[in-house]
């Protein structure tokens, strides 16, 4: 057996951890440029300790999904400041905006240069400047990941940017900053963590450390995410979801993924819709496509008995149906809303298919799926 494993430099986990990372910015230099979101006064604590520090900062906020036309922009205006270092403070559009701010800081060139699929591929030769994320959402991991997705609307398609040199230097994770997350928000993010923690446990680059990630966020996410959603101040559910969503950043990272994020690529490119709708409308039925998949082409699968431990660990039981079934029961009590909601048409489901055929993550998936599968998957999620 062989597996890498890599991470952001250093992790600071707790209630209150923004006020521990003073040490570790005064490092950094004197300019900062800051991504986050549409309220400038979630972000107060941050420019506080900037100021108190004498760090010059300029802010640059985005709303919705990341756009190459806004990345490149906000990269702009950092290479114009001569920024020293970068943070992203906010979800995962903001932290994956940011990681990519941070590479194009000191890797020149158009950023089409480093996208795949859609773009060149070159490697990133440059380290990027310093990249803390301090996510407020418990879902993407994206403080933990190698990789940053961007929509390119001219092709309606969402890809990455990826590089083991994009890792952050620092991740601050801080259980206090998700309270303020509306019901359907938690909903769609905490379902996008364990749907990242179920599909790095079946991936086929699964290893050994990636595995314990995975079982421990399995089991904090079954306990607590219904309770997330329905009580939004409950501390012990906040801080088990954003360890979930820390363990699945860190597995996908080093394990990869499957068919829902295969899937969640080219669907975010063509429609409006949340990353963490898309992943919770997929999942079961994703997960129940898997099964009967390998049940009837590889019955001697030890992905098979990967879905078995699945459902032991959400429900008790240890009978792969079972797992999907609460699954299922889980988006129906979170409100999950059916894909046609955000306009995908019968008529769109041959070119999600195709696209999504080329995805990475779809690499990662237990066994290949059959174009007849995978338009199957869609049907049922519409």
């Amino acid at each position: 057996m062989q597996f890498e494993f890599a991470t952001a430099n250093q992790i600071i986990f707790g209630a209150g951890s923004i006020q521990k990372i003073q040490p570790a910015i005064q490092q950094m230099g004197a300019r900062a440029f800051i991504v986050t979101g549409s309220s400038k006064e979630r972000v107060s604590p941050l420019l506080n300790l900037l100021d108190n520090l004498k760090i010059n900062f300029e802010i640059f906020q985005i709303s919705g999904e990341p756009t190459t036309t806004k990345t490149l922009e906000g990269a702009n205006l950092a290479r114009n400041m001569r920024a020293d270092f970068v943070f992203g403070f906010g979800g995962g559009s903001v932290l994956d905006t940011g990681k990519v701010i941070a590479a194009l800081v000191t890797n020149r060139g158009d950023i089409f240069d480093y996208l795949e699929v859609i773009g060149k591929g070159k490697s990133i030769t440059e380290s990027p400047a310093p990249f803390i994320a301090i996510p407020t959402t418990a879902g993407t991991g994206a403080e933990v990941t190698r990789n940053a997705v961007l929509l390119s609307p001219e092709h309606r398609v969402k890809v990455s940017m990826r590089s083991p040199l994009m890792l952050p230097a620092l991740a601050v994770v801080d259980p206090e900053l998700t309270y303020s997350m509306p019901p359907e928000v938690t909903a769609c993010t905490g379902l996008d963590a364990l749907t990242q923690l179920l599909e790095a446990f079946v991936s086929i680059k699964a290893n050994p450390l990636t595995d314990g990630m995975c079982r421990e966020g399995i089991q904090r996410a079954a306990r607590s995410l219904r309770i997330a959603y329905e009580e939004g101040q409950n501390v012990s559910a906040r801080e088990d979801m954003t360890l979930a969503s820390l363990f699945g950043g860190l597995a996908l990272a080093n394990a990869g993924l499957g068919a829902v994020h295969g899937f969640a690529g080219p669907l975010g490119g063509m429609f409006a819709a949340p990353h963490g709708a898309i992943c919770a409308r997929l999942l079961p039925y994703v997960m129940a496509i898997n099964v009967h998949a390998l049940e009837e082409r590889d019955p001697d699968s030890p992905f098979l008995n990967r879905y078995d431990e699945l459902a032991r660990l959400l429900t008790g039981s240890a009978r792969a149906q079972e797992g999907v079934r609460w699954i299922q029961n889980l988006c129906d009590a979170l409100n999950i809303p059916p894909l046609s909601q955000f306009g995908l048409k019968t008529e769109d489901i041959p070119e999600v298919v195709d696209k999504s055929q080329n995805s990475s993550s779809m690499k990662g998936n237990p066994i290949a799926l059959t174009t007849d599968e995978l338009t199957e998957i869609l049907e049922q999620a519409i």
